[in-house]
């Protein structure tokens, strides 16, 4: 059986941020040394009880102190990140991870996080924006040449390369054709699941009682 551990990571208010961070790279460190398959860090931006806004710094560090667990964001939040940018990071810490790296990927659940970045969740609109995200990281990663993708939210394009000006597209994933996929939902009946089960990707049900779990 292998064991996993989610880290949101939780932390009493009276803790520093630095503490904290520290605090949950000797966690992980420990889970690595005690045979842990894998560890989830979460992203949140208003909880001050969960203060993480970049699972990526933690884990880059993180890399660097363990020898075999395998780290994931659980999740990137789609609908706070351009997802040009954001494979390109995916990308750059799957290499320095050398196949190490997991990726969830979500569409928040939290309101107040998505009231900053100004999103209608009411409407469902960051759950649109979480398919629309996933599908232009894709094109990026299985992409041979040039394309542009003109979604309801984003425009992102590969554009020609520019090799006599040393310049082009080149940072593809070290896992191929990318790093193993999770999903996370909350809502009932929760649509992100549900493209986790039209990809074959990981669902991560985060339900802590069961009046949704049984319908994920």
């Amino acid at each position: 059986m292998k064991l996993g551990a989610f880290l949101m990571p939780a932390h009493p208010r009276y803790r520093s941020l630095h503490d904290g961070h520290y605090h949950d790279l000797d966690t992980l460190s420990f889970l690595d040394k005690i045979g842990f398959d894998e560890a989830w860090i979460g992203e949140h931006y208003t909880m001050p009880a969960e203060p993480c806004p970049s699972p990526d710094l933690l884990i880059a560090q993180a890399l660097l102190q363990t020898e075999r667990i395998k780290l994931a964001p659980g999740a990137f939040m789609l609908p706070f990140h351009h997802p040009a940018e954001l494979a390109h990071r995916i990308c750059w810490l799957d290499h320095i991870s050398k196949g190490r790296l997991m990726v969830g990927i979500g569409a928040s659940g939290t309101t107040l996080d998505l009231d900053m970045f100004d999103i209608d969740h009411q409407s469902g609109v960051h759950r649109e924006m979480t398919a629309e995200s996933i599908a232009i990281m894709m094109r990026f990663w299985n992409s041979d040449g040039p394309f542009e993708f003109k979604g309801k939210f984003w425009t992102a394009r590969r554009p020609a390369d520019q090799w006599d000006k040393t310049s082009g597209y080149h940072l593809k994933p070290y896992q191929s054709p990318h790093p193993p996929i999770g999903v996370t939902g909350l809502s009932p009946s929760s649509s992100t699941l549900k493209i986790a089960g039209r990809n074959g990707w990981i669902p991560i049900s985060f339900c802590f009682t069961p009046q949704y779990l049984h319908t994920h």
